[in-house]
């Protein structure tokens, strides 16, 4: 399994409740795709450099997870079709 590092910004419109939701789904669906979910590392909401989507602000978080390559294309899938997502970057870490 490759060590990957998922950053994720969610809709600032969402109310504590939702945003744990949407948390939720984003780290059950790394692990119905043969992943394993590291850490969740919550960075709060923060002011956009520019604006995006009519918004100027969201909540950043961050996940550490282990996964097959297959995995993370079906993980950027439906992130992509996520309404809650307003950006994400998925990249692999080093191994060091």
């Amino acid at each position: 399994m490759r060590e990957y590092e998922i950053m994720l910004i969610y809709s600032s419109q969402l109310d504590e409740e939702a945003l744990e939701a949407a948390i939720q789904r984003t780290t059950d669906l790394i692990a119905n795709n043969g992943g394993e979910v590291e850490k969740v590392d919550k960075w709060g909401r923060r002011r956009f450099a520019y604006e995006i989507n009519d918004m100027t602000e969201g909540f950043y978080v961050v996940i550490d997870f282990k996964a097959e390559t297959g995995a993370t294309a079906e993980v950027e899938r439906i992130l992509k079709i996520t309404e809650e997502v307003v950006r994400y970057l998925l990249v692999r870490r080093d191994e060091e």
